[in-house]
């Protein structure tokens, strides 16, 4: 696949992602999995690109004051050594891609069936036990395959009532960021001898214009319901591809 079509999907991808308070990282691994690229470099680029994506987004929700850091603590503080373990893990690229594809169709389900609550729901007492060891094992799962987590960590704080809808996207926001330079770091020791900067920067140039444009135009254009069940749709059909190709 040429880049210049790469960059177009990833503008495409990091708009629908970012308007429901995600980095895109599943997908961006998908397309760039069943492009052929190296998996390191896939890795990589994933990572990258979750940070461009979501960075923005955090920062929103810190001027908005959705960012309950005591709840979040709990999160963080187990999924960055995780997912630091995770990226330094050396697993073969069969190994990879079954775990790419796992992730995936797993991911689509989470997707589908997240409970929708409105803000004013009930919303369950703090439990940092379970937070913790929630965090942790996504990061572990994030870091081996380069995603930031999000994707997996937001429709289960849902089911668990953790808190606002708004709160929870903001968390899932933060999740990406730090288990993205988490993965990052733990990668650094075994990058390919050859990495394909200038495309990295296409790419990131690409999510850098969508995500952007996702989090200041769908969420008010269009239903975060439909959104996210087309893209779960997009990711299972993306898992699919990645284990039978």
């Amino acid at each position: 696949m040429q880049d210049w079509l790469l960059a177009l999907c990833f503008v495409v991808i990091s708009f629908t992602y970012a308007s429901v308070g995600f980095g895109g990282g599943s997908s961006y691994l998908a397309i760039l999995a069943l492009a052929g690229l190296p998996f390191q470099e896939i890795r990589l680029t994933a990572l990258l690109c979750n940070i461009i994506v979501v960075s923005g987004g955090v920062w929103i929700f810190h001027q908005n004051k959705q960012l309950d850091w005591r709840k979040i603590l709990p999160l963080v503080a187990m999924s960055i050594p995780a997912a630091f373990l995770g990226a330094t893990m050396r697993i073969g690229q069969e190994t990879f891609f079954t775990l790419l594809g796992l992730s995936l169709l797993l991911a689509a389900a989470l997707l589908w069936f997240q409970p929708q609550r409105p803000d004013e729901a009930a919303i369950a007492a703090p439990q940092p036990l379970r937070d913790g060891l929630l965090g942790g094992g996504i990061g572990l799962l994030s870091g081996m395959v380069g995603i930031g987590g999000g994707i997996f960590l937001s429709p289960l704080l849902h089911f668990f009532r953790w808190d606002t809808a708004r709160k929870i996207a903001a968390t899932a926001s933060v999740f990406i960021l730090v288990n993205s330079v988490s993965g990052i770091a733990g990668q650094l020791a075994h990058l390919p001898s050859e990495v394909h900067w200038n495309r990295i920067a296409l790419l990131g140039a690409a999510v850098l214009i969508g995500g952007q444009a996702g989090s200041r135009i769908s969420i008010t254009y269009f239903n975060p319901l439909l959104i996210r069940r087309l893209t779960a749709v997009l990711v299972l059909v993306a898992g699919l591809e990645v284990l039978t190709t």
